[in-house]
């Protein structure tokens, strides 16, 4: 039996070997072809955008309550702003750009501070910790607060709060880490999330307020020491989130991602910039609109009072 198992080998010779070389070049061909088709195709990696800097505006204004902004909305055209201060103001005016659309002077034209649903003026502190900002297409203005967690509806600047039910989950969150970033879709559904997830590998949850009832529906993956500090919907559907890591005394970071955004979640995560400590202040504000010539980013800092630190407007440009 054995010798049986080996003759075949032994009298294929050379013929035997040609044999098996065109089996395996048939074999190898059958699989080449197998693969062209578009199930075994990899799937291309999207393009990475380009992203470039626009240019930095430096606010200054000579009023004792100016600063502290954690909140900025732009209008669709870039030619008007709404700012919200921390300390529950508001100011909103218009913009001067130059030719090249760097912004060269804020006009403003109103203020106002915040009241709460009996219509008084919300005092600074745990109560009056404005933090994130949302503007619908009717002109209703939504705040999120630290301090006492919550979100809270305003017809206009002047009148009272309207504020939403508070789910059992925003008692718990951290002091003065919570409801720091704020959007609204089209439709008019909220997105807020906190600025820490209570641990470094944990996602930040993303509370989602519609058909009048909050759910919690999908998180968002955490890295690093990054925190969320402002969020914003853009014209492209995208999700843009604004965070920051406090480096000491090298100052601030910031970061900016992309995602796009369904019921279901987010997906397809894009840094689409990260500056080096000390090159900006303490960004906490972002606004997403369309320039014309691609997606322009707008970002303000909160100076937090104090004379070391500036309120700084940075934009940049995303191109496809």
């Amino acid at each position: 039996m054995p010798g049986r198992r080996h003759r075949p080998l032994r009298r294929g010779g050379r013929a035997g070997a040609a044999t098996g070389r065109r089996r395996l070049r048939g074999l190898a061909l059958s699989l080449s072809l197998l693969c062209a088709v578009p199930a075994c195709a990899a799937d291309p990696a999207p393009p990475r955008p380009r992203v470039d800097y626009v240019a930095t505006y430096v606010w200054q204004m000579e009023d004792e309550t100016f600063g502290g902004f954690s909140g900025i909305e732009i209008s669709a055209d870039g030619s008007r702003f709404t700012a919200l201060s921390d300390r529950a103001t508001l100011r909103w005016g218009s913009v001067q750009r130059d030719a090249q659309g760097r912004i060269r002077g804020l006009e403003l034209s109103g203020r106002a501070h915040l009241r709460d649903s009996a219509g008084k003026p919300l005092k600074p502190g745990w109560q009056g910790d404005s933090e994130g900002l949302a503007i619908a297409a009717d002109g209703t203005i939504w705040i999120s607060f630290e301090g006492l967690t919550r979100v809270a509806r305003h017809d206009t600047a002047d009148s009272p709060a309207k504020p939403l039910p508070r789910p059992a989950e925003f008692k718990t969150m951290q002091r003065n880490s919570s409801l720091e970033a704020l959007a609204i879709l089209p439709d008019g559904t909220l997105l807020t999330l906190p600025e820490r997830s209570g641990a470094l590998t944990r996602p930040f949850p993303v509370w989602r307020w519609r058909d009048g009832k909050w759910d919690q529906p999908f998180s968002i993956p955490r890295s690093g020491d990054w925190l969320a500090v402002g969020a914003d919907i853009g014209p492209d559907g995208r999700l843009y989130l604004l965070e920051r890591d406090f480096k000491g005394l090298l100052g601030f970071r910031s970061r900016v991602r992309r995602f796009d955004l369904s019921d279901g979640g987010v997906a397809n995560e894009n840094v689409l910039l990260e500056s080096r400590p000390l090159q900006y202040d303490n960004l906490e504000g972002i606004s997403v609109w369309h320039d014309g010539r691609g997606i322009r980013i707008t970002m303000i800092s909160d100076d937090n009072f104090g004379w070391l630190q500036r309120t700084e407007l940075v934009e940049y440009r995303v191109a496809e």
